[in-house]
């Protein structure tokens, strides 16, 4: 299986602990033997929320407040190649081009930011529909798509199951409310749903739990299903 795994910030370095990292490096090398061939994205997360803010009130404009998040993404994508030693490509790539060009080589790209304007979300959607992803995993600090912010309302419902356009709609009703949190952002969202990839969305907080949801498509998130989806990945089925 061709598989793109995003990681947010906040669920791989919410502190600079090397064990998280080495965790999902170890995940990661693990999927890697077993032969599915893996890209990674890796978020900002606090820090670069921290950056930003900090920034902003120095005066910095959008455009500088964007580079200055992808940078951070960046900084956080270094330490997942660190942890992955040769098995990863030795620095972040920078575009999809060059992502690509790793895993034909046969390496494990990791991905931060890579143009302003677009959240990590939006690059691993893209980045998957680049590569030709079999699926996408969302690595989150939620367990899963809500039908609201499950942080701001206790009786949030969390969906087993959606289509990609019930995403995009849930998502965009989202946006509207301002503060709420979503899952993933809306362009992410119309990717997956132009791209048609199975998608998953987790809680990364564990990240064997993603390791399953690879191998086995066995997890307890929410999956995204394509339109014209005909059942499950076949090695979901060995």
């Amino acid at each position: 299986m061709r598989a793109v795994i995003s990681i947010g910030g906040s669920v791989l370095v919410p502190g600079l602990d090397p064990a998280r990292v080495r965790a999902y490096a170890d995940a990661v090398e693990s999927l890697d033997a077993d032969g599915h061939t893996l890209g990674t994205v890796v978020g900002g997360g606090p820090s670069a929320r921290e950056y930003i803010s900090t920034a902003r009130e120095l005066g910095a404009n959008e455009i500088e407040l964007d580079q200055l998040g992808i940078g951070v993404t960046r900084l956080n994508a270094r330490l997942l190649v660190a942890a992955l030693g040769e098995r990863a490509a030795p620095a972040p790539p920078e575009d999809y081009e060059t992502g690509r060009e790793a895993i034909q080589r046969g390496d494990i790209p990791v991905l931060g930011g890579t143009v302003a304007g677009q959240t990590t979300d939006a690059v691993s959607a893209a980045f998957a529909e680049y590569v030709n992803a079999d699926l996408l995993v969302y690595a989150t600090s939620v367990s899963g798509v809500y039908d609201a912010d499950p942080d701001a309302d206790p009786e949030a419902t969390k969906y087993d199951e959606l289509a990609a356009s019930d995403l995009v709609g849930l998502i965009a009703d989202m946006e509207m409310d301002a503060g709420s949190n979503a899952p993933v952002d809306l362009l992410a969202a119309k990717i997956v749903q132009r791209s048609g990839i199975r998608t998953i969305v987790l809680d990364g907080d564990d990240p064997e739990r993603v390791e399953r949801a690879v191998r086995t498509g066995e997890h307890d998130g929410t999956d995204v299903v394509p339109a014209d989806a005909n059942g499950a990945p076949a090695e979901w089925d060995e």
